[in-house]
């Protein structure tokens, strides 16, 4: 937890609580329901919560903002996300059910009322959303072809509406068609643990 405050010290309280109470959480559902690799749940708040994090150091999301989590596993890069943005709704989607379960299990426990969660590929979700975000589901160029139908016309932050990848390695191959439109960042320029050094955020504006 002491990891998430060195990076964000302006967390609220309320904000710090909820935080607190994933890594209890987590390690329990994930005794019951494998939804994290078991060497990686002891670098829960590194690897995880922190690592989804980063998207709110790529981008500050305005309240109200619209943003569906695809493939979101047990709630990665979402629930982080939406204990960090209260005032923006985070819908998550899986299309394993058990997944999905344990992401609506913590998002209740943790009282995140900005939260929604569906069993679905991204193929049958039809709403509309400010942004998309996900943790190396697919492909990029696969992803922004099943994703662009959900972008909504409406813009209200400062950045365009699209797509925001947590992805690591090499990801030149798959970006090098979307030429100078796509942004990758290295989470190195926000975070100095080692594990960052090759994990990158996509940008997509679609």
């Amino acid at each position: 937890m002491t990891i998430i405050k060195k990076y964000f010290p302006e967390i609220s309280d309320i904000q710090t609580n909820k935080f607190s109470i994933l890594g209890e959480l987590y390690a329990d559902w994930n005794a019951k329901i494998n939804v994290i690799s078991r060497k990686d749940i002891d670098n829960l708040y590194e690897r995880h919560i922190l690592h989804s994090l980063a998207i709110a150091e790529f981008i500050r999301f305005t309240a109200e903002t619209k943003v569906m989590d695809v493939g979101t596993g047990g709630g990665f890069p979402g629930i982080p996300l939406a204990i960090m943005f209260p005032e923006v709704h985070f819908h998550l989607i899986d299309s394993i059910g058990k997944k999905i379960k344990v992401a609506q299990a913590i998002a209740d426990a943790a009282g995140l009322k900005n939260v929604t969660v569906r069993q679905c590929r991204i193929e049958e979700e039809k709403a509309t959303f400010d942004f998309i975000v996900n943790r190396a589901v697919m492909p990029l160029p696969d992803l922004a072809r099943l994703v662009r139908k959900n972008i909504s016309r409406r813009q209200i932050n400062a950045l365009p509406n699209g797509l925001i990848c947590l992805k690591g390695g090499d990801v030149r191959k798959e970006t090098t068609q979307f030429g100078r439109n796509v942004i990758i960042t290295d989470l190195s320029d926000y975070f100095e643990e080692e594990f960052f050094e090759t994990k990158k955020i996509i940008y997509l504006p679609l």
